[in-house]
């Protein structure tokens, strides 16, 4: 009687364990390997720049005087994808994204670079004074998402930003692999990008 009682006892602790303890594998790829292109090494860089409200004007003025010049060298492995100011949501605030082809590599020679160009640190010295906080994030770019180009304009350009839970990344872009056709019909797709260094498990969509 006493071992029939300790063999049910042990079934019934198993049939337990079966509905609470889930073995899970685990990944032996990070998320970035196995969601960005793999045919390219580009890095994006996403900046804000919130403005002083009545310094906006001159600072749009500057930086389409100074940066599409520097950038626009050969020499500089990098390229300015596109430049907004925002409509709605936070106010006040420029939206620049850049695109280094080389990944990491291509940053620090570009930052290098940079350093020692008298024109751009004379331009970093004014913008400076025009802006009230700035914020970047380095990127890589969904596989299956179209690759950012300039397109004919005017346009307006909708970017929306997620915050997910750490694990679902691969969840995330999954799904979207699976739903970015629904919405190619009119081209509106301009790229989608996740967070490599600055705030973490943050997803954006350019539409």
């Amino acid at each position: 009687r006493g071992l029939g009682s300790s063999a049910r006892s042990a079934r019934e602790d198993s049939w337990l364990k079966s509905l609470f303890v889930r073995k899970v594998d685990p990944r032996k790829d990070a998320h970035s390997n196995l969601l960005a292109k793999r045919e390219t090494s580009s890095l994006y860089k996403l900046q804000f720049h919130n403005v002083k409200p009545e310094c906006l004007e001159a600072y749009n003025k500057l930086c389409q005087e100074v940066l599409p010049k520097i950038h626009e060298e050969k020499h500089y492995p990098c390229a300015l994808v596109g430049t907004w100011n925002t409509w709605y949501g936070e106010q006040d605030q420029a939206v620049h994204l850049w695109r280094y082809e080389g990944g990491y590599p291509a940053l620090n020679e570009v930052m290098s670079k940079l350093r020692q160009n008298k024109e751009f640190t004379e331009f970093r010295k004014e913008r400076g004074n025009m802006l009230l906080s700035r914020k970047n994030q380095l990127l890589l770019e969904f596989s299956f998402w179209n690759e950012p180009v300039p397109r004919d304009g005017p346009n307006i350009y909708e970017l929306r930003s997620y915050q997910l839970r750490p694990g679902t990344m691969i969840e995330w872009g999954n799904y979207w692999a699976r739903a970015i056709r629904f919405r190619q019909d009119s081209n509106e797709a301009v790229g989608g990008f996740f967070s490599q260094i600055g705030q973490l498990y943050m997803v954006h969509h350019l539409w």
